[in-house]
């Protein structure tokens, strides 16, 4: 029991009263009466509120996706034969937050409602949402009732989910997500798809004049990329993935940037499959095509975190050649600072060709960006460290431009974006790849 604003207010009569008893003895009689009124009042109102006259029921998803706002809904309902002011709270687990709480509702008389909040987890894994919290009046005003209601909903933290969700969702409209080019090309390629309602941006090569003849409609003949290839997706999970961008680490981005193109080549008939590594091997999803494939990767790597342990880039390509032996497109996701490191990776890059068909996507450090265009921030700028931290940033992106044209000459692909634009950026140089039959 809290006491409430009218509570505090009450007692302040009689310590007006008390003030007037220095004047006139006569007050103490009344002063005393009233305090004595007031406690029977707020005893009484303390008793009638004992019992516990609101339950709360969590309804959450089994999987939430990481950065993304997830809604969890509250079931609340109201015992009691009055209506009730209700604020509820929420135990969320130590790296998620969520702007939304606490929630308010009105009850009425022996009445429900559903609450919803969305939680934003930063964190992939396991994780328990815990226990609520509930606070009402009491029948007079003068208390307020709070009490914990034990609850615990374990959920899992998987990459990011509602992407893969509205990619599917667009394809199945056959319109494609912002900054992806379209995955299907309308003649030019070696498998042929459907055959489909022509529509005023296909081209005019594509109608298939004898369907056309037998609907009585224009169809048009829509080609696939050729499908049943590899795709191998090697995770870094060292200590250069630590760094964040937009509130996630960098490998992050590559396991959602992964799900992503996981799903589009697993939906055009390719085989899929992740190896996260730092000193040593920490997860392997084995080659999957299908359905299945997206998942057997998510359950692989939604509990993998980067660490600050060294990159082991041969014991990742290492393990690839024992497990993988057909001619694969292999996606390196990593960082690169500095010369002995990029020395090993371009002569393990090298050592894949021309057997499998490497990509190396590196992840550019935007705040390095920033910094070699001039944009020290105000505090380096006054204190005149400005120029060299400009030079430091110029002398990284010109370790790396070196590096991507070493790369580049010797045969091997690479990416080197930024991770706020790493997901469109790999599913088109996948599209590429498949159009231009480099696999």
């Amino acid at each position: 029991m809290v006491p409430s604003r009218a509570l505090v207010l009450l007692f302040a009569g009689p310590l007006v009263l008390s003030f007037f008893t220095l004047l006139d003895r006569g007050l103490i009689l009344p002063m005393l009466l009233t305090d004595g009124a007031i406690v029977l009042l707020a005893l009484l109102d303390a008793l009638l509120a004992r019992r516990r006259l609101v339950s709360v029921v969590r309804r959450a998803p089994a999987v939430l996706s990481i950065g993304r706002p997830n809604v969890i809904s509250l079931d609340v309902r109201s015992l009691a034969r009055r209506k009730l002011h209700v604020h509820v709270q929420e135990e969320l687990f130590p790296s998620s937050e969520s702007d939304e709480l606490p929630l308010e509702a009105d009850l009425p008389p022996r009445g429900h409602t559903t609450l919803k909040y969305r939680v934003t987890p930063s964190r992939r894994g396991a994780h328990v949402l815990g226990d609520h919290y509930v606070r009402y009046p009491s029948p007079l005003g003068l208390w307020i009732r709070q009490y914990p209601i034990s609850a615990r909903s374990p959920v899992k933290v998987y990459p990011d989910l509602e992407a893969v969700r509205g990619y599917e969702l667009l394809a199945r409209q056959d319109r494609d997500p912002a900054g992806v080019r379209a995955s299907r090309r309308l003649g030019g390629e070696s498998e042929f798809a459907r055959l489909r309602e022509y529509r005023r941006e296909d081209e005019y090569r594509s109608i298939d004049w004898r369907a056309t003849a037998r609907r009585k409609k224009l169809i048009a003949r829509e080609y696939q990329l050729e499908s049943d290839q590899n795709v191998v997706f090697l995770i870094d999970a060292g200590r250069l993935m630590t760094a964040e961008f937009a509130n996630l680490s960098l490998f992050d981005h590559a396991l959602n940037a992964t799900l992503m193109l996981s799903h589009v080549a697993s939906r055009g008939g390719d085989k899929v499959s992740m190896m996260a590594f730092a000193e040593e091997i920490l997860a392997y999803a084995p080659l999957t095509g299908g359905a299945r494939a997206t998942r057997k990767i998510m359950q692989a790597g939604y509990d993998i975190e980067p660490d600050l342990a060294p990159t082991n880039y041969r014991a990742a390509f290492e393990a690839l050649a024992v497990r993988v032996k057909k001619r694969t497109l292999v996606v390196l996701f990593t960082q690169v600072v500095d010369e002995v490191a990029a020395a090993e990776l371009e002569k393990l890059m090298r050592g894949l060709m021309p057997r499998h068909l490497p990509l190396l996507v590196l992840l550019r450090d935007v705040d390095v960006d920033a910094l070699a265009l001039g944009h020290a921030g105000e505090a380096a700028a006054l204190s005149g460290v400005g120029p060299y931290l400009r030079g430091a940033a110029a002398e990284i992106l010109s370790f790396r431009d070196k590096l991507v044209r070493r790369l580049k000459q010797h045969g091997a692909l690479v990416l080197d974006v930024a991770p706020g634009d790493l997901t469109p950026a790999l599913i088109n140089r996948y599209l590429e790849i498949k159009a231009r039959h480099l696999l």
